[in-house]
């Protein structure tokens, strides 16, 4: 049985550098909520502290992870994304999830 998978990035633009993180974010955000395999790929902001950033994503499995890894528009967001922002992502399997 296939398990859904969990990303959480945290991203903390640069100075001077939020318009440019969030105009990337915002580019991600058709494409990859049309992936197979997507089931919520949804931008965060802290309101105190706008330079921070939380991507919220869950695929179905491994596979749509894999997938999603190998479309252009990630590879386009990993091209960029060190020069705009300092980067935490956490790959979470369920444990105890209704």
């Amino acid at each position: 049985m296939s398990r859904p998978v969990k990303i959480i990035a945290i991203l903390k633009a640069r100075p001077g550098k939020t318009g440019a993180l969030r105009t990337l974010l915002e580019g991600m955000l058709e494409p990859s909520r049309k992936e197979p395999g997507n089931l919520r790929w949804d931008i965060w902001q802290e309101p105190e502290n706008p330079d921070c950033f939380v991507l919220d994503e869950l695929y179905a499995d491994n596979a749509a992870v894999a997938t999603h890894r190998e479309t252009s528009h990630f590879k386009h967001y990993l091209s960029r994304i060190h020069d705009l922002a300092e980067r935490s992502a956490y790959v979470l399997s369920a444990s105890d999830v209704a």
